[in-house]
């Protein structure tokens, strides 16, 4: 059984490709959502519009989620609504970042 704990888990391990930061810890996920037949949405942002890497996250997102959870159908929504800003992050991510 797919359960949107595991979705979680196999995001945590999707990096950023220009930070040292999983995008879990990065809060870029704003949501996960697992329908009863098994078919996962996740919804994600990322720090800017324009990001050169959206499709490169999105992917590899969606390859995470079907790797480590089973799922055969995942959709991964591209949201800019909050706007992400860095207080979304971890504050090991501040931290490290120096504001935090």
């Amino acid at each position: 059984m797919i359960s949107e704990e595991k979705v979680w888990s196999a995001l945590a391990t999707v990096m950023d490709p220009e930070l040292p930061f999983s995008i879990v810890d990065l809060g870029l996920v704003y949501g996960v959502e697992v329908s009863p037949q098994g078919a996962v949405t996740v919804q994600l942002t990322l720090t800017t519009h324009g990001c050169p890497l959206v499709r490169r996250i999105s992917d590899d997102a969606a390859a995470a989620i079907k790797q480590l959870t089973g799922a055969e159908d995942v959709t991964v929504e591209i949201v800019w609504d909050p706007p992400w800003n860095l207080e979304m992050a971890s504050e090991e991510v501040r931290r490290r970042l120096g504001r935090g």
